[in-house]
């Protein structure tokens, strides 16, 4: 059963009259038979394992849209299931399907790790054996097509994509060796410098090489997205002036609301990325939402309003760059190795998640929260996937082929 089913089939209902299971037509707010116990909150426990409630319009539009993050690993942590894909149980698959998101973009922050040819292939190698493995649950997403059948499959879409592009950086010819094994997203470089331009923590960004501008015209003409969201400010404007398609920033912040943030975006930008038709994923990171405390989900739904009022609705989405439990749920040495591959300029605070979005349902929560903002169901579609859904459909199609490469 898929989650739309599930949501449809019933819902558990924490009200003043106790817990029951109310059927499809009691969910959507319609009447009692006389006599039965009145239920006036309209909020419901949709989760057995979980107190949360959620009102019945954060409900419907959950099972509505087509839930896109485009950045999720499925585990941050060191867990089994790729090289070992039996170890992922039937638990583990209903927790992943009752988290409320359709397709995980779930590209690895892959830094200098030495042959990044052998790194990415293995990557993308594993994950496509899990996906074989697991064909009963997931598919992998390449085209627009597959973006659209996915809500109706009752599996969870894999968008496979890989945050360095220093597999790229001996011979453009990888680029369709890589397109060829599944991957549709790039970022063009992490946090340092590779071949192609300079990452966001880079002391000085000299902007895109003339060989990183021959790798943004070959994936868009293969019809692989290029993403900057850990390129530094000069490669990022660069990047989305030289490409030919939308570019997108999968998982990022507003640098207008955390001013000192490498990582986040400036304002320009946010504009160019619009003005090319790209879409910008808002992340949940807590240092890039908020650079003091208190940091709330009110905090995080500000960058929503801020990109919203710049650039309009059109070019927002979720990139909530982390897994279904969040970052402090790893265990301590796990913690430290993460925090050990990040400058101080990432300014990692005790905490790096956000309280109440910390949890495998948090679409949910943050769903609410566009509705407390006053967005109305059509905006609340294409913020939680429709933007993505339209601009990689644009972006993948039609495929052109390496043929259609302009010389350079």
């Amino acid at each position: 059963m898929n989650r739309r089913q599930l949501l449809k089939q019933s819902v558990v209902v924490a009200g003043a009259w106790g817990t029951g299971v109310l059927s499809p037509l009691m969910a959507r707010g319609a009447s009692v038979a006389p006599g039965a116990p009145m239920i006036n909150r309209r909020r419901y426990r949709i989760f057995p394992h979980s107190a949360l409630e959620y009102s019945d319009r954060a409900i419907e539009l959950v099972g509505r849209a087509t839930v896109i993050d485009m950045l999720s690993p499925f585990t941050l942590g060191n867990e089994p299931w790729l090289t070992d894909p039996d170890s992922f149980t039937p638990e583990l698959i209903d927790r992943f399907k009752s988290s409320g998101i359709d397709i995980f973009h779930i590209a690895e922050g892959i830094g200098r790790r030495g042959d990044a040819v052998a790194v990415v292939s293995r990557f993308i190698g594993l994950w496509n054996g899990f996906i074989a493995t697991h064909s009963d649950h997931f598919m992998r997403v390449d085209s627009g097509g597959d973006l659209a059948s996915v809500a109706g499959s009752g599996k969870i879409g894999i968008l496979l994509g890989v945050q360095n592009s220093e597999h790229f950086a001996e011979k453009l010819e990888d680029i369709d060796l890589f397109y060829a094994l599944g991957q549709r997203v790039s970022q063009l470089t992490y946090n340092s410098r590779n071949r192609i331009g300079d990452g966001c923590t880079e002391r000085v960004d000299a902007g895109i090489t003339d060989y990183g501008i021959a790798v943004v015209q070959r994936m868009n003409s293969l019809g692989m997205a290029v993403d900057v969201s850990h390129c530094g400010d000069r490669t990022t404007l660069d990047s989305i002036e030289v490409s030919r398609k939308p570019v997108l920033i999968t998982h990022s912040n507003a640098r207008a609301l955390v001013p000192r943030h490498p990582r986040c975006k400036t304002d320009a930008a946010i504009m160019a990325m619009a003005a090319k038709g790209g879409v910008m994923g808002i992340s949940g990171v807590r240092m890039f939402v908020r650079d003091r405390e208190p940091t709330t989900i009110e905090h995080l739904l500000d960058h929503f309003d801020h990109v919203l009022q710049l650039v309009g609705v059109e070019h927002v989405g979720l990139g909530s760059d982390m897994d279904l439990e969040g970052y402090d749920d790893l265990g301590a040495e796990e913690m430290a190795a993460l925090r050990a591959v990040y400058q101080d300029r990432y300014g990692i605070r005790e905490k790096v998640d956000i309280d109440g979005v910390d949890h495998p349902q948090r679409i949910f929560d943050l769903t609410e929260g566009l509705i407390r903002r006053r967005y109305s169901d059509e905006d609340i579609l294409l913020m939680l996937g429709g933007n993505f859904q339209r601009v990689l459909s644009e972006i993948w199609s039609p495929h052109v082929g390496a043929a259609a490469v302009e010389s350079s």
